[in-house]
């Protein structure tokens, strides 16, 4: 491949600008990285150009020359200036520029031969991201409601200059030319021509700022956003309100330790108080707890605290102490004796309102129990509990009835084989009473002694009639019941015998009866002949019917009275 003469190159140079494509692409670059600028945004094809020349504005109407290259032969570097070493082409005719400078800002000029000769200006822009954000000249604390210098937030090294934005708990903070005021400035690095931009922030803070966190950002316009560290600062502000606190065990007993704490909202907060202590005051330095150990329900009542430097401002609380005591009467073991009277008497002293309930031998019962007559069943463990929220007290007595035994039942039956006979003898008593029996038996047997009451019980085979006695016994006294008991082999023969009577009774009676019976009939027939006869001789004779009735008369009679007769 030849070289162009100079008068071809003037030639072309020539038809470029008769060929100038008006508007401007425009490329962006980073500070101090390579940027590659397109020659017609890629569009060019190497195989179709015969000559590239790269070339750029210098001011004022002049054009500075940086490259060109001749087809299948390498680029030549025609820059002399600032631009030599730091162009070069890629195969694709883009012009490739190292070290972008903000001084690269301007136009770039793409000159392509092929055909016809061709230019295509491109617009570069070089940018940067700011080379940090912080904060500074930090005040030291803000007073509420004073409009105070906050911060200043600075962004360095940046193009175009950084906007800054102040947040407070990460929500924007706009200047309102009261409580918020914001200040910004920039200033131009005269060697590189970065801005950097600063913020002064001036707040007019509350009292709910102390807890507040501050930050400032900025969002560059290649989508980079760039956020401050965090950000607190002390607030002071005068004391408004006081709080007693109570510290204590729930519930709060005697023998408990109780501690005061006085909260103040002031800033900084005050740290000496005085503790009114029903009707003392105590002055407590550097502290705001006050404790009183091993309280008693004496300690109840009304609590204060105050601010030393303002005696005014105080809060109060009431302290209450909970106890229970209770006092049964009487307690311990109690002997008594059948019918006598036990008065009981439960004494309750306690800071609230409580609740009784009642065991006997750990069974509950439904209300508190009444001795005015004592009985033998009343003998048992009572306990009474006494709750009044999470506290409770427990009493209890052992009480025993005693007293001399009594036979209340003395009773016998025939075995169910019918050859022997269970007697039964039924006594209370207290303490437990001996049992005896006047006659010798077997298969002796005795239940539980329980609520003062035994039933003993024996088998015996009676030979002939007995009197058997039971005899209960015990340290108080004695009771002896008897019972007669027949012998098995006379009730046998008795019941035999009765047998006998009872069917020839039975045929006697049915014999009388019968023979009333007939009786009867006899004289029925008797009377109805009878009267036959003598209407018929009446008839004949002419007597007076008087007479007839008469008789008549006396014939009913007699056989009425046979009648009952027979009835009986």
């Amino acid at each position: 491949m030849h070289l162009l003469s100079a008068s071809r190159v003037c030639a072309l140079l020539i038809t470029a600008l008769l060929h100038r494509v008006s508007g401007l692409d425009t490329v962006i670059g980073q500070y101090g990285e390579t940027l590659e600028i397109p020659c017609n945004n890629g569009a060019v094809k190497a195989e179709d150009v015969l000559i590239t020349k790269w070339k750029y504005d210098k001011g004022e109407g002049l054009a500075g020359d940086l490259l060109v290259k001749q087809k299948d032969q390498n680029a030549s570097i025609s820059a002399t200036d600032e631009y030599k070493g730091r162009v070069s082409m890629a195969a694709n005719c883009s012009l490739l520029l190292s070290e972008a400078k903000l001084t690269d800002q301007g136009t770039f000029t793409c000159m392509v031969a092929g055909a016809d000769i061709k230019e295509y200006p491109v617009n570069v822009v070089i940018n940067k991201t700011p080379a940090g954000l912080e904060i500074s000249d930090k005040a030291e604390e803000l007073e509420i409601g004073k409009l105070t210098k906050l911060a200043k937030c600075v962004a360095n090294d940046a193009n175009p200059a950084a906007n800054i934005t102040w947040l407070k708990n990460n929500k924007p903070l706009v200047a309102d030319g009261k409580g918020i005021s914001i200040q910004a400035s920039v200033l131009i690095d005269p060697i590189t021509g970065l801005s950097t931009t600063s913020s002064v922030l001036e707040f007019s803070a509350e009292k709910e700022d102390s807890d507040a966190v501050f930050t400032c950002s900025t969002l560059h316009t290649l989508g980079v956003e760039l956020v401050s560290s965090p950000v607190t600062f002390t607030i002071t502000y005068s004391t408004e309100n006081i709080v007693l606190e109570v510290i204590a065990q729930d519930p709060l007993v005697e023998g408990d330790n109780v501690t005061l704490k006085c909260i103040a909202d002031g800033n900084p907060a005050p740290t000496s108080f005085n503790f009114h202590l029903k009707g003392e005051m105590v002055k407590v330095e550097d502290a705001d707890t006050f404790t009183i150990t091993n309280v008693s329900r004496d300690t109840t009542g009304e609590y204060k605290c105050s601010l030393i430097s303002n005696p005014s401002l105080e809060a109060s609380e009431d302290v209450i102490v909970n106890y229970l005591d209770i006092n049964l009467s009487p307690s311990g073991n109690i002997i008594k004796s059948a019918d006598e009277a036990l008065n009981l008497t439960l004494q309750i002293d306690a800071s609230g309102e409580s609740m009784v309930s009642w065991t006997k031998d750990n069974v509950k019962l439904d209300k508190e129990p009444k001795f005015t007559k004592l009985t033998y069943s009343d003998s048992g463990l009572y306990e009474c509990k006494v709750k009044m929220g999470h506290l409770s007290q427990k009493a209890s007595f052992e009480l025993l009835v005693k007293g001399p035994p009594v036979i209340r039942q003395l009773s016998k039956h025939r075995g169910e084989d019918g050859q022997h006979k269970v007697l039964m003898c039924e006594a209370e008593g207290a303490p437990k009473p001996a049992v005896s029996w006047s006659i010798n038996g077997t298969s002796p047997e005795e239940s539980p002694f329980v609520n003062g009451k035994i039933t003993h019980k024996i088998t015996v085979v009676p030979s002939a009639n007995l009197t058997v006695s039971c005899t209960v016994i015990n340290e108080f006294g004695t009771d002896t019941r008897s019972i007669n008991v027949s012998s098995l082999f006379v009730e046998v023969r008795m019941d035999k015998q009765d047998q006998s009577e009872d069917s020839d009774q039975t045929k006697l009676v049915v014999g009388v009866v019968v023979g009333l019976l007939v009786a009867t009939l006899i004289v029925g027939l008797a009377y109805w002949v009878y009267m036959k006869k003598s209407k018929q001789g009446s008839w004949k004779t002419g007597e007076k019917e008087n007479g007839s009735s008469e008789e008549e008369k006396k014939l009913e009679e007699k056989v009425e009275e046979n009648s009952q007769k027979a009835e009986v």
